[in-house]
């Protein structure tokens, strides 16, 4: 097996830009700029209006080490190679030649200067693609840092060096213009300011500097206190203003006409990689490895910049996911920044962000810090949500790592809630366990309840409206951890599992009252349920996971297979898969009913977070030190999928994530090679019959045959109100053969010119239907019949069976062939269920005709004797699985 049996990869959710720094190209063609950002191994392409995605690179075989752009394509360097897109997704030209990983690229004409970690510099032919100039540097004499092209400055460069030096360069002779005095400090940037001859050089203590390149003088100097110069820019919208970002996330703008300060921003929670004025515009665009891209606009009455428009996903890895509502279409992810989002899977223009987790949220806002640390809380570990209650007030509940406090999020208002949720005996005043933390929570169905699990082995339950304490299970309720709570639909009774092995099953309302205890012999690591069908998923330490039906209160399957700790588990919408993650980085999906491994695939990075839509069709996953989610497309749903039992202990295939595209976008010199040069086909084709002692059904769709019996009825219904009005003017068209294939009823008969008259051999006026039960007669064929009647819709089929009838235009020969037919289904024990509405529909229309003619009346006999063959079969066998599950049932109570 060389993938996955079950998903198929899809895409990935929540990734924006990284530390690569982002390009800006103007389109004339749409009028608008568009902004490129890097992701890994592709590249995004956003409309500057309204941040929306417009198109996605295909994969490159590296990691993105920087991107440019000219007028026509955007060059993206992975590794030691150059690529150029047309359109985003149309390779034009490669560029091979650099030893070195490409970490510098400028656009200059008709050609592309390039720069590798080698300081090796190249310039390229960009439509010839071949190498026009080779120029080595010295890393320890001048290790080349930032590359310009001054403007006016005919086919010339400027360099910086991490050594503090700069020189221009004439590319064109490949001659050394001038060499400016040295800096002695590492140049991060260099950016050309709107007056001719003048450019900004940064560097990486702080400093800024304004360098008249012509005479060589400097002209003014800044210095910024957060270290590092990343970016500078200049706005061409009349203001004299330079911005210079760092580090740490903070943007200055500075007043050149003035030479000071004009307003400070705190734009990023990580640096600064881009910062672009957009040209003749109020706006500037900030990037940032936080994994947000802003566009800022200067309309404050400061001059300052004001947040415009915003694209973001999570700064950290996320931690925890949970598909939200019924739909299938929202998901809420928790990350390790202490944020909590909202992904749609339909659109990501409809991505939330609910905010981080803040002690005081409001003074957070207030003091406009991003929620700084003094305030911000730890990530979320465990949240767990409800609808039902979802307008009125918070309907998420969430735990902290190593906070005994429990938070409430609304997601109906995309924010923090006021509650935090605290037992008594943890309050400040009347705390003795410092180390005590909530490890585990559950939302009652109604919304109205969150019974919460502690370090300590308490559970505690508590009003989701108020916050107040309502109920104490146990005394408490383990003698450790308690690693799970659940609670039934109807709030008739609360599951516990602690580190001690024990599962408990405590009265919702009696909370001192235990109906039954389970020892799973091992130490219980998490709880995952199903409400809907009363199933709990026990994960013990040991790696291996159990099922629990809390009707009976046993365990009805135990699954073992996983070599690392198991990080999550979630059911299927209809508690067929169990779905686990571990991270020995495997994911397995076991099927209950059979209590088999049906399916497993390994992943480059382990798992540590997973969960399915409610409706079927994808399955989300988080991953280590991955900033988004990838979805997975379920394949059951668009084909036919075979599944065969798996040895659990057998090696699992590797797969690679989805990326961000919606396909598996390869570059065209990549080729995806089979096993010893073969396409393996693990596909397998079921046969149209197991076993001829067994009943087979029909694969033909139930809107074909279920309202056969009940056509009138359909038909009185769906009739429509005012009858059809006839076209002035009909067009012609050619007369058609009924049935699913388009056949025009052309006559097969050749007129020889003697005679325009057609005698007909008889008087039946038999459809293509009855011509194939009449050539039955003969042949005994009866299969050409029933495939053609199989093909027809529920009108047809009725319209076929009527007109069989000798005033209908057959005859009772043809009566009696449709007898034979039905008892030859019957004898072949294929499609079952459409032998039995089929002779149902004949019965219906032609019973008196049958009873009176004692040539159908003899063969009724023997239909009715293949028929009770067929029937006795399936009964036998209902029979004794009923028996069976009333035994296993009598047995449990």
């Amino acid at each position: 097996m060389s993938g996955s049996r079950l998903f198929r990869r899809n895409r990935a959710l929540g990734f924006v830009t990284n530390h690569v720094p982002a390009c800006i190209r103007y389109i004339r063609r749409r009028k608008e700029n568009v902004i490129v950002t890097c992701i890994g191994r592709l590249f995004h392409t956003y409309s500057c209006d309204h941040f929306r995605l417009i198109c996605v690179s295909g994969i490159h075989p590296e990691d993105i080490t920087c991107i440019a752009s000219d007028n026509y394509v955007v060059y993206a360097a992975s590794a030691k190679n150059i690529y150029a897109w047309r359109s985003g997704n149309v390779i034009k030209h490669v560029y091979k030649g650099h030893r070195s990983n490409v970490h510098l690229m400028l656009p200059f004409g008709a050609h592309l200067v390039s720069i590798d970690e080698d300081s090796n510099l190249k310039v390229w032919n960009i439509k010839l693609a071949d190498e026009y100039l080779d120029l080595p540097f010295k890393n320890d004499e001048f290790k080349i840092s930032a590359v310009m092209h001054p403007p006016t400055y005919l086919n010339k460069i400027l360099l910086g060096s991490e050594q503090g030096g700069l020189q221009l360069w004439n590319i064109k002779d490949c001659r050394l213009v001038h060499t400016f005095e040295s800096y002695g400090n590492k140049i991060t940037c260099l950016e050309a300011a709107p007056a001719v001859d003048v450019a900004a050089i940064g560097l990486i203590t702080g400093r800024i500097v304004l360098l008249n390149l012509k005479f060589g003088k400097q002209l003014m100097e800044f210095n910024q206190e957060w270290g590092a110069v990343t970016g500078i820019t200049f706005r061409t919208d009349g203001q004299s203003i330079m911005a210079t970002s760092s580090t740490n996330g903070k943007i200055v703008f500075w007043n050149l006409d003035e030479m000071k300060v004009t307003s400070q921003l705190l734009a990023h929670h990580k640096s600064v990689t881009t910062l672009k004025c957009l040209s003749n515009e109020p706006l500037v665009f900030t990037t940032s490895p936080d994994n947000t891209m802003k566009l800022w606009i200067f309309d404050m009455p400061d001059g300052g910049a004001r947040l415009l428009r915003v694209r973001e996903g999570h700064s950290a890895p996320p931690q925890f996911v949970r598909y939200h509502g019924i739909n299938g279409q929202n998901i809420l992810s928790a990350g390790e920044d202490s944020s909590l989002r909202i992904f749609n899977t339909m659109t990501e223009t409809l991505n939330k962000s609910m905010g981080r987790a803040s002690y005081n949220r409001k003074a957070s806002k207030r003091k406009n810090k991003f929620e700084e640390d003094s305030l911000l809380m730890p990530p979320i570990t465990f949240f767990a949500s409800e609808t039902t209650r979802d307008k009125e007030w918070d309907s998420i509940a969430a735990v902290h790592s190593g906070l005994v406090m429990t938070t409430t999020w609304s997601f109906d208002k995309c924010r923090m809630g006021d509650l935090k949720i605290v037992p008594e005996k943890f309050h400040n005043k009347n705390r003795t366990d410092f180390e005590s933390e909530a490890v585990c929570l559950c939302l009652t169905q109604c919304g109205n309840f969150v019974v919460i699990g502690y370090s300590s082995g308490d559970a505690e339950r508590f009003n989701m409206q108020s916050g107040i304490h309502r109920a104490t299970y146990g005394n408490p309720a383990h003698s450790s951890a308690v690693r799970g709570v659940h609670c039934d639909n109807l709030n008739q009774y609360v599951i516990t599992g602690g580190s001690d092995g024990l599962v408990k099953f405590w009265n919702f309302k009696e909370s001192n009252t235990v109906s039954g205890v389970l020892d799973m012999n091992d130490g219980v690591r998490m709880f995952r349920s199903h409400r809907e069908s009363a199933m709990l998923c026990v994960v013990l330490e040991e790696f291996s996971i159990a099922i629990v039906d809390c009707d009976t209160k046993i365990v009805v399957r135990k699954f073992e297979g996983h070599t690392g700790p198991i990080t999550d588990a979630c059911f299927s919408p209809d508690s067929r898969w169990l779905l686990t993650s571990s991270m020995d980085c495997t994911i397995k999906v076991w099927d209950i009913p059979s209590s088999y491994l049906i399916d497993h695939f390994k992943l480059e990075t382990a798992c540590i977070s997973l969960t399915m839509s409610p409706t079927g069709d994808f399955l989300a996953t988080a991953h280590v030190n991955y900033l988004g989610l990838f979805i997975w497309a379920n394949k059951t749903l668009f084909s036919h999928v075979s599944l065969r039992s798996i040895d659990p202990h057998s090696e699992a295939p590797l797969l690679e994530l989805p990326s961000t595209e919606s396909s598996d976008g390869k570059l065209p010199e990549i080729e995806e090679l089979s096993l010893d040069g073969e396409k393996l086909d693990m596909d397998y084709d079921s046969p149209l019959q197991l076993d001829s002692d067994l009943v087979t059904m029909s694969t033909v769709a139930l809107s074909k045959w279920q309202n056969l019996l009940d056509l009138d009825l359909v038909k009185k219904r769906n009739k429509p109100k005012d009858p059809p009005k006839t076209p002035k003017q009909a067009p012609f068209f050619l007369p058609t053969v009924a049935g699913l294939d388009l056949k025009f009823d052309v006559p097969n008969e050749v007129n020889d010119g003697k005679t325009k008259l057609l005698m007909p051999d008889n008087f039946h006026n038999l459809t293509i239907f009855g011509k194939k039960l009449e050539a039955s007669i003969e042949s005994g064929n009866y299969q050409e019949s029933v495939d053609h009647l199989m093909n027809l819709g529920p009108s047809m089929i009725d319209f076929e069976v009527k007109s069989i009838h000798p005033d209908g235009g057959g005859s009772i020969g043809v009566m009696l062939q449709f007898m034979k037919m039905i008892e030859y289904m019957f004898n072949t024990n294929v499609n079952f269920e459409l032998a039995q509405t089929f002779l149902g529909i004949f019965l219906k229309c032609h019973g008196r005709t049958v009873a009176e003619t004692s040539e159908l009346k003899a063969e009724l006999n023997e239909l009715q004797e293949a028929q009770s063959k067929g029937w006795s079969t399936l009964e036998d066998k209902l029979l004794y699985g009923l028996g069976v599950v009333a035994s296993l049932r009598n047995f449990s109570n």
